[in-house]
């Protein structure tokens, strides 16, 4: 009985009743609501803060702490040199089109992708292959850029060149997204009218720092330069060694052009970034082993570009190996984030790896995958594993001047032998006065073999060289010697590359939610919420069965042990049936259950219920409080404290 097996698919997913339950609970909501709200922006209420909390505890334990990382916290507000050097002025950017009649800005390859899905869910229906037409709100019909499906049916080459256009098409460029609108008559789906040629827009918050507005600046967009400007602080503090990571948790901030689809496309998130540090000439990792035989789906650019979407499962060793991945701590991150992301609840089987194609691949980047979840929007981007190189140090350090290098003592010194001319400077400057500088510069950039060769015809008594002008010029030995020396190095400099995970910690959230949402199968109306215990707003209800006084000192009881042993837990004292209390927790994703009744006032026992399957256990009070402390910090699981604990037949003696 409490250990029964639980449909979760009984009933399909049903986007309406699970906006509605997030909206009743307070998940999150439109922020400034009562002046009408802003596009984009959204605040999150007292199950929503807690469940995003969880996330990121979780997050810095299983990297941060797991993998020794130097957490930082840096400024939101940065001055504009910043992003000039780093390109973020010049490139970090979309294609936005206008509706040539009323002037509504939509984005461009979001138009194209919506427009082209809505032909060939018209052309299923028109084949009668769709299930049927999806149910939309009244709110749903009123958004903008969203194709609504007509049945229309497609030629066989138009669905398999439609197909193959929304396979790659993050691969597009802004003009060939407009010869896509062109070619295929894609207008604004809200008015019908065509749409202007694309045009570029920075998503870049523009701001000022001073009272006078003296020094330009914006609100970040990623959190990753400042890891990158305290980069010699972070060498310094791990002792001058690579490899080593930085991690950072914060607030970022794009001007969408058109957001929508609640929190998968907003103007303010929060980020969790990791800059892992190694050496451009060893990028193993030392845990790779760990991770081998983790298997990914994978989507690679090969696939993408031939027009398939189709994924390849293959274990990450496999994929490192094969260079489908480009090197082992690129592929090391991959398997982390997905053992996270499983960790804390996403449906393994609607998570996939997608690597950039070459026209989408950041300016900065070698190689790059993001970490798809699918949902009711289709497949979303919520993690980005870039492998920068060496870009961002770079070029920070050529408009600063500030070395952004490793110095590295080797092993074993390198010792080598090379020529090397040496100047009679007194007698050097007399014969050649102002052209001096100008030949000792041809001479030093001459290469072993041109020194080879004037070396011995100053052993014959001079040599002649010729400068970009011509002009000829003749040295003697006097003037110029040209030896060998040894020469012994002890140090070698680089610039590190960068290896960067980048979560998008509120469409996690938002998909997390998607995923662990359904409906009791005897009802419909009955919605439940299965997230697992480690990201659980709540971990456990206390529920009393009578407000009476003598329930309060158990209560209390009870209350204090949980928080002793770090649970979060709540009372539900309210005078609604038990079954009702109980489902309006089921709703907030609430795990377990634990009801105080007469029989626990007399004989110390309380039940434990399970939220899925709402089985229940019986057990003295300090039994179950420590069955359920095992069951939150997931060293046991369900069907083990069935074992250990017996079944309550909902009836308890009382004397």
């Amino acid at each position: 009985m409490a250990n029964l097996p639980v449909n979760k698919t009984a009933h399909p997913f049903d986007k309406s009743r699970f906006e509605a339950l997030l909206n009743r609970r307070f998940f999150y909501a439109p922020a400034f609501e009562i002046y009408g709200g802003v596009a984009g922006l959204y605040d999150y209420g007292p199950p929503g803060s807690s469940l995003q909390s969880n996330i990121i505890a979780e997050w810095r334990k299983h990297f941060i702490v797991e993998e020794h990382m130097l957490e930082v916290d840096t400024t939101i507000m940065t001055p504009a040199p910043v992003f000039e050097t780093s390109g973020h002025v010049a490139r970090f950017a979309d294609w936005m089109v206008k509706d040539l009649k009323t002037g509504d800005v939509l984005r461009a390859d979001h138009l194209v992708k919506n427009v082209l899905e809505a032909r060939l869910a018209g052309d299923k229906e028109a084949r009668g292959i769709a299930a049927q037409p999806v149910k939309e709100d009244d709110k749903k019909k009123k958004k903008k850029d969203k194709a609504k499906p007509t049945a229309v049916k497609l030629s066989d080459e138009q669905v398999v060149e439609y197909e193959t256009i929304l396979a790659q098409l993050d691969n597009y460029s802004g003009p060939e997204l407009g010869e896509l609108c062109k070619k295929y008559n894609i207008r604004n789906p809200d008015t019908d009218n065509e749409v202007s040629d694309p045009v570029q827009f920075n998503l870049m918050f523009a701001s000022s720092i001073g009272p006078t507005g003296q020094h330009p600046g914006f609100l970040r967009p990623e959190t990753a330069q400042g890891h990158f400007l305290n980069f010699s602080r972070l060498l310094e503090f791990n002792n001058g060694r690579v490899p080593f990571a930085s991690a950072q948790i914060g607030r970022s901030f794009r001007n969408e052009i058109s957001p929508r689809a609640g929190l998968l496309r907003v103007r303010e998130f929060t980020m969790a970034e990791i800059e892992h540090y190694v050496d451009p000439e060893d990028k193993k990792h030392e845990r790779f082993a760990e991770v081998r035989d983790v298997e990914l789906d994978l989507l690679d650019r090969h696939t993408q570009v031939a027009g398939s979407t189709q994924v390849t499962r293959m274990k990450i060793g496999d994929a490192v190996d094969k260079g489908i991945v480009a090197n082992e701590t690129l592929g090391y991150f991959l398997a982390r984030i997905h053992q996270f992301l499983i960790k804390i609840g996403i449906n393994p089987s609607r998570l996939r790896f997608r690597q950039h194609m070459g026209n989408e691949m950041a300016h900065y980047a070698t190689d790059c995958w993001d970490a798809e979840l699918h949902n009711s929007y289709g497949w979303t981007e919520c993690v980005g594993c870039a492998d920068r190189a060496a870009y961002d140090l770079t070029v920070h350090m050529a408009k600063t001047g500030h070395p952004l290098v490793v110095r590295q003592a080797l092993k074993e010194p390198i010792i080598t032998e090379k020529l090397v001319a040496e100047f009679n400077k007194k007698s050097f400057g007399k014969t050649f006065g102002k052209d001096s500088a100008a030949i000792q510069t041809i001479i030093g950039g001459m290469d072993e073999a041109q020194l080879t060769r004037l070396q011995g015809e100053l052993a014959q008594g001079s040599t002649t060289i010729t400068s970009s002008d011509g002009r000829e010029f003749k040295l003697t030995p006097d003037l110029l010697t040209i030896e060998k020396k040894t020469f012994k190095q002890s140090i070698r400099e680089f610039t590190p590359n960068v290896i960067e995970p980048s979560f998008g910690l509120g469409r996690i959230l938002y998909v997390l939610l998607e995923h662990s949402f359904w409906s009791r199968e005897q009802d419909v109306e009955r919605g439940v919420l299965s997230l697992p215990a480690v990201v659980a707003p709540t971990k456990v209800l206390i529920v009393p069965l009578s407000a009476k006084t003598e329930f309060e000192p158990l209560v209390r009881e009870v209350s204090s042990k949980l928080r002793k042993a770090g649970i979060f837990s709540r009372v539900d004292d309210s005078n609604t049936s038990i079954g009702k209390r109980y489902a309006r927790n089921d709703e907030l994703g609430t795990p377990y259950g634990l009801t105080l009744d007469f029989a626990s006032v007399q004989k110390r026992t309380m039940t434990l219920r399970e939220r899925d399957t709402t089985g229940q256990l019986i057990g003295e009070i300090d039994e179950v409080i420590g069955i359920v402390t095992e069951l939150v910090d997931g060293t046991i699981d369900w069907a083990e404290a069935c074992r250990r604990l017996p079944a309550y037949d909902g009836v308890q003696a009382v004397e």
